[in-house]
C-alpha cells in the first residue's frame, strides 16, 4: 500500500470502519484500524486522522476554472460598494505600468451600490481614458465597455445586437451606454487579444491551488477549445491537482461540425465529453427568459439565445453525436424550452438512456418538475445564487419566487441534483454553498427561518449532493463521490464535530486537509506534509 489513514470518522461508513488504504490513487480497502494496518508494507506511509471527519472531496458541478484563475490574478471589483470605489479600483489598475493592453475581469455588482445604477462607458473612461476596458458583472451576463473598447469593436449607435444579445443605448442620443448583455458581449470579446499560453498556465495553477485550500477535488465546467490543450498537457504532466470534466461550448449549429471532428477524452484527471449551450441569460441581467414579463419592467420577457427550432436542432445534433449536454436555462420559459427540445431530441434520436443536465434551473414550474423527472434530467444548481440574489429577486419576479431557486422540490420529485458554485459568479467555498442549502439565509443572517424555507435541505443531504450527486451528474459515480473500495482516493478532513454545526457556524468551518489521488495537496494542520 502507498498510504494508510487510521482513526478517521469516515463518511457514510459502518461504525467499525476507521481506516482506509490507498494504492495507485484509489482506495484499496476499508475497515478497522487493525484490519487495514495489517496490509501495510515497508514503504507504506501511515497517517493518523486523529478522529477527524473524512468526507469525499467536494465536486463543483458548475464553475469556470480558467476564468477563476484570471479572477484571482486580475482586477477585483466584486466587493466595490459604490461607483466611486469601482472607479478608484479601476484607476489603480490602469496606473499599474506592469499591466499593458486591455483591462478585463471585474465581477462587479451594481446592486451593492447606493445608486444601484449600471456602470457606463463614461464611468469607465474616468478611470482609464486611454486603455480599452471590458469588465463583467459577477454573473457574466452583462459587461461594461469603455469608449476605447467600443471604438475598437466598431460599436456605434447603428450597431445591431446579435440574436440573444442586447446593446443598451441612451434613450435621448441613441449612443451605446457601454452596457452589453449576453451575446452582445462577443462583439468586444472577439477583439481582445488571447492570453499567452504561459499566462493561462499561471491562471490554471492559481485556480487549482485555491480549490485545494477549500477541499474541492473535482470541478466541471465550460472550457474554450483554445484552452483545452492546456489542461490536457497539465494532466499528462501530472500537474493537475483537481479532476476536471471540461465542456465544449456549442453556440450555433455550425458548432456541431467542430464537435463531430473532436475526440472525446476520458482520463482520470481530465475528461472532455460534454457540450455546453445557452438558452437564456440571467436574473441579474434581467435576461433570463420568462413566460410573463419582469415585475420591474413590463416590456421585458428576457432574451432567447436561440429560436426554438434552432435549439431543437442543436440539442438533437449534440445528442446524436453521443455527447452529454449541459444546458444553461434559468427562467421558467427557458427551462420549458430546453425540456421541449429534449423531448424532441428523444423523438428524433430514439429513447435510450441519457444523463443530460439543466444548468441553474432557477425558475421551474410545477409541470416542468415532472417533465424533468420523466426526461431523466439532472438539476445542476448553485445554492449560493439564492442567498445572493434574494437581495433583489422579489422586485424582479414577485409572486413567482415560490417557483424559484428550488432544491428540496427536486429531491421530492426524485430529480437527481448536483451542487456547484458557478465560480467566479459566486465564491468557490463549499462552506458557503452548504450554508446556503441548509439555511437559505444571507451570510450576515436573515431572513429568519430562511427565504422560501420549504426548499431547505439537511446538511447530510447537501454533502451527498455535493459529492455523490455531482459525480452522478458527470457520469463518474462509479469512480468518485464516495469513500469506497475501488474509488479514487479523493477526500478531505474536517473537524470531528463538523456535522453538528448549524447556521452561521458552517460559514466559519474550514477544510483542514485535502487529498487528491492519494496525495496531500493541501494541509492546514501541518501534520501530513
Amino acid at each position: 500500500m502507498d498510504s494508510i489513514w487510521i482513526n478517521g470518522k469516515i463518511w457514510d461508513a459502518l461504525p467499525h470502519v476507521q481506516a482506509l488504504a490507498v494504492r495507485n490513487g484509489r482506495i484499496q480497502a476499508m475497515g478497522s484500524n487493525s484490519e487495514v494496518l495489517a496490509m501495510a508494507g515497508s514503504q507504506t506511509v501511515v497517517h493518523d486522522a486523529d478522529g477527524r471527519l473524512m468526507l469525499p472531496g467536494f465536486n463543483d458541478s458548475h464553475m469556470h476554472l480558467l476564468q477563476g484563475g484570471f479572477y484571482l490574478l486580475g482586477v477585483d471589483l466584486r466587493d466595490a460598494r459604490s461607483e466611486e470605489e469601482f472607479v478608484a479600483r479601476l484607476r489603480e489598475k490602469a496606473a499599474n505600468r506592469d499591466v499593458n493592453g486591455w483591462i478585463t475581469g471585474g465581477y462587479w455588482d451594481h446592486e451593492k451600490w447606493p445608486s444601484a445604477r449600471l456602470p457606463t462607458a463614461a464611468l469607465l473612461d474616468a478611470a482609464a481614458p486611454d486603455r480599452p476596458v471590458l469588465v463583467h458583472r459577477l454573473d457574466w451576463h452583462i459587461a461594461c465597455a469603455n469608449s476605447c473598447a467600443l471604438r475598437l469593436a466598431g460599436i456605434t449607435r447603428d450597431t445591431i445586437a446579435p440574436q440573444g444579445g442586447a446593446i443598451d443605448k441612451d434613450p435621448l442620443t441613441g449612443e451605446p451606454t457601454g452596457i452589453l448583455r449576453d451575446e452582445a458581449q462577443q462583439l468586444v470579446q472577439r477583439v481582445i487579444p488571447e492570453p499567452t499560453r504561459e499566462e493561462k498556465i499561471t491562471a490554471a495553477l492559481a485556480a487549482m491551488q485555491h480549490a485545494a485550500q477549500l477541499g474541492v477535488t473535482s470541478v466541471q465546467g465550460e472550457c474554450a477549445e483554445s484552452d483545452q490543450m492546456i489542461f490536457s498537457e497539465l494532466a499528462a504532466d501530472r500537474r493537475l491537482t483537481v479532476r476536471f470534466s471540461a465542456w465544449q461550448p456549442v453556440r450555433h449549429f455550425d458548432s456541431l461540425e467542430c464537435l463531430a471532428a473532436m475526440e472525446k477524452i476520458e482520463t482520470p484527471f481530465y475528461r472532455l465529453n460534454t457540450a455546453k449551450l445557452f438558452v437564456d441569460g440571467s436574473f441579474g441581467a434581467s435576461t433570463a427568459l420568462l413566460f410573463d414579463p419582469y415585475d420591474d419592467n413590463s416590456n421585458n420577457h428576457g432574451l432567447a439565445i436561440h429560436e426554438q427550432e434552432e435549439l431543437n436542432r442543436l440539442i438533437a445534433g449534440v445528442d446524436a453525436l453521443g455527447w452529454q449536454l449541459a444546458v444553461h436555462a434559468i427562467g421558467d420559459r427557458a427551462v420549458d424550452s430546453a425540456l421541449s427540445a429534449m423531448a424532441e431530441c428523444r423523438r428524433r434520436n430514439g429513447d435510450r438512456p441519457r444523463r443530460h443536465r439543466i444548468e441553474h434551473a432557477q425558475m421551474v414550474r410545477e409541470a416542468d418538475l415532472a417533465r424533468m423527472r420523466d426526461l431523466s434530467m439532472v438539476a445542476s444548481v448553485q445554492p449560493s445564487h439564492c442567498i445572493d440574489d434574494l437581495r433583489w429577486i422579489e422586485k424582479r419576479i414577485g409572486r413567482r419566487c415560490s417557483s424559484a431557486y428550488r432544491l428540496n422540490s427536486f429531491l421530492r420529485r426524485r430529480i437527481p441534483v448536483a451542487l456547484g458554485t458557478d465560480w467566479t459568479v459566486e465564491p468557490l467555498d463549499p462552506m458557503l454553498t452548504l450554508y446556503a442549502a441548509v439555511t437559505r439565509e444571507q451570510p450576515q443572517g436573515g431572513p429568519p427561518g430562511g427565504w422560501q424555507p420549504q426548499e431547505r435541505i439537511s446538511l447530510t443531504q447537501a454533502i451527498d449532493l455535493y459529492t455523490e450527486g455531482s459525480a452522478f451528474a458527470e457520469m463518474q459515480d462509479s469512480n468518485k463521490g464516495r469513500l469506497k473500495s475501488g474509488y479514487y482516493a479523493d477526500f478531505v478532513l474536517c473537524a470531528a464535530d463538523f456535522l453538528y454545526r448549524t447556521g452561521r457556524d458552517l460559514l466559519h468551518s474550514q477544510v483542514e486537509t485535502t487529498v487528491v489521488d492519494g496525495r496531500v495537496v493541501f494541509d492546514r494542520t501541518g501534520l501530513y506534509r
